[in-house]
């Protein structure tokens, strides 16, 4: 990017207003991505108002995934999006909430930083926010930050205003405002209406912002008249008024906004000068989504948080990932492993192509899990299992092909005869439960001849972690003399990362997330080939041998782009 070399970073804020929940990071990651198709250096962080320091200790059914990032922080499920649409590793500093601006501030305070001075929300929180925005510049040509929760929530005013004072500080030029808004439709109407977007900008100009672009959210187009309408009242320009009706899939949105010439709004008004996007990979990537060559497959995802499908949100993408690579439609069903509490109730998985079990902490469900995987281990139906879902194979084999009839975790189960998963040595006198367990990414070794060797073509990796219990080293032996292999170790040997059996079709399972590394344009190549395996089930069971010839073509032609992670 020579023409932009020697501009100083640009900064876009993204908030909302009327109602949560109305795909902030969806809007901010699509806008990213059409940056970075345009060579910019693009970097995204989310200010999340709560008081918790991060999200690591919140409920799933209350605030979705925890997503974790290289360097081991518990961060917003948001930066998830991020990561996939600007395929850009984030970190720490990108997810700020206000627990950690006032421990942050808090401390200094402790040490005399503020020589006797008051410490107040102006100046001190609103620099330490702002602190927060300067700190991603370096190496940036553009930073997006979205704020957390509506315009209005008293939480969000010491964001809002540092924002508004950091336009005075580095320019107005230099400063975009995107908010983000609801124009409902009213059934008894029979129109959209338009007042609550009304009163959402005039909120945000109370505090004493001017938002530069408005993106609408609709279930339906909106007028040339409903836009100049809207465009009067926010006191913007009518071509700044941006449609964002509801999709069938998140990817289309870039696309969505680039039709509607949003990305050179935002360079005409940061005064940036980039070529033309490069969004044909994009392109392809959506069509692929909508129209797939292979049909469908059937995965049923049996966990412990479904009632909340934003709990396994990195899972769900992983596996249209997945699907992407193989050139298929993934139908995911998402059942509760309460409801599989007996061998009979595992039959239902007949129906599907492959199993995967996710992530979870505690004892509620693990028992439906256990009917699940006997039922994929007997009868050959292709199975994924992370994190818990590696536990739980491990446990399910245990008493059912080793002989170790009461073998348990000791995570909840202190007293099993045979603790099968147990505690991490350095973990056995933690007391505090945010941000301490085995965070981050860390390197594994992959074994000679495996099937793991086989779908990441090298026999060194690196993939996120987040959990405290490890595959208790005094059961290896009796595991791999029943069958079960050791797919990958730590680089010391110390440690299990991945299991797999050989004698069975697809039975792979992971102690890390690999659902976190995965991306629209590169699906992780655990998925791609779980995918994969289910269409080989699929087709087994119809007796399409054809269209299985075809996919083998596809597949050498080198279609799927899931390696080269």
């Amino acid at each position: 990017m020579s023409e932009t070399t020697n501009t100083p970073t640009k900064y876009i804020f993204v908030t909302g207003g009327v109602v949560s929940s109305l795909g902030k990071g969806i809007v901010a990651a699509s806008l990213g991505r059409l940056l970075v198709d345009r060579g910019l250096r693009v970097t995204i962080q989310k200010f999340d108002p709560y008081i918790n320091v991060d999200p690591g200790t919140l409920s799933p059914f209350q605030h979705g995934e925890v997503f974790v990032t290289e360097d081991g922080a518990e961060t917003d499920l948001d930066l998830g999006h991020y990561e996939r649409f600007i395929d850009h590793s984030l970190s720490q500093a990108n997810n700020i909430t206000t627990g950690r601006i006032y421990q942050d501030v808090i401390t200094r305070e402790r040490r005399g930083d503020y020589l006797g001075a008051t410490v107040q929300v102006i100046p001190h929180i609103t620099d330490a926010i702002k602190s927060a925005v300067k700190r991603l510049a370096p190496n940036h040509d553009v930073v997006i930050t979205e704020i957390g929760g509506t315009v209005g929530d008293i939480e969000s005013l010491p964001f809002l205003e540092a924002l508004r004072q950091y336009r005075q500080e580095v320019g107005r030029e230099h400063v975009l405002f995107v908010h983000l808004t609801l124009v409902p439709y009213i059934a008894a109407a029979g129109e959209l209406k338009t007042k609550p977007t009304q009163h959402s900008v005039r909120e945000l100009m109370q505090i004493g912002i001017q938002p530069d672009i408005l993106v609408c959210r609709t279930e339906h187009s909106l007028s040339d008249e409903m836009r100049r309408k809207i465009a009067l009242f926010a006191n913007i320009d009518v071509a700044a008024v941006i449609e964002s009706k509801d999709v069938a899939s998140i990817y289309e949105v870039p696309l969505l906004l680039n039709d509607q010439r949003m990305d050179e709004q935002v360079l005409e008004k940061l005064r940036l000068k980039t070529p033309e996007p490069q969004v044909e990979g994009w392109r392809e990537l959506v069509h692929r989504i909508y129209e797939p060559s292979r049909g469908s497959v059937r995965i049923a995802v049996v966990g412990k948080y479904v009632a909340l499908v934003d709990s396994y949100k990195s899972v769900q993408e992983a596996l249209i990932h997945g699907g992407v690579a193989s050139d298929v439609s993934v139908d995911i069903d998402w059942l509760s492993s309460e409801e599989l509490d007996t061998p009979k109730q595992a039959e239902r998985l007949g129906e599907y192509d492959g199993l995967l079990i996710p992530g979870g902490f505690g004892v509620r469900g693990v028992e439906g899990m256990l009917h699940a995987i006997t039922w994929a281990r007997e009868n050959e139906l292709p199975f994924f299992g992370v994190c818990l879902g590696l536990q739980a194979a491990i446990i399910e084999f245990a008493r059912s092909v080793c002989g170790l009839h009461h073998a348990d975790s000791a995570e909840w189960n202190k007293e099993t005869e045979h603790p099968v998963i147990a505690l991490m040595n350095s973990q056995r006198e933690v007391i505090d439960l945010g941000g301490t367990m085995r965070l981050g990414a860390y390197n594994a070794r992959i074994a000679e001849g495996s099937h793991a060797a086989e779908i990441y073509g090298r026999h060194e990796i690196s993939e996120r972690h987040r959990h405290r219990y490890e595959v208790n080293n005094a059961y290896r032996k009796r595991l791999a003399a029943e069958g079960m292999r050791i797919a990958a170790t730590s680089p010391d040997g110390e440690l299990v990362e991945m299991v797999e059996l050989p004698d069975h079709p697809w039975f792979v399972a992971s102690q890390f997330h690999p659902e976190l590394k995965s991306r629209p344009l590169s699906p992780h190549p655990l998925f791609a080939s779980f995918i994969e395996a289910a269409v080989r089930r699929r087709d087994s069971r119809s007796g399409n041998g054809e269209d299985q010839q075809a996919g083998q073509a596809t597949r050498e032609e080198g279609v799927p782009a899931a390696a080269g992670r």
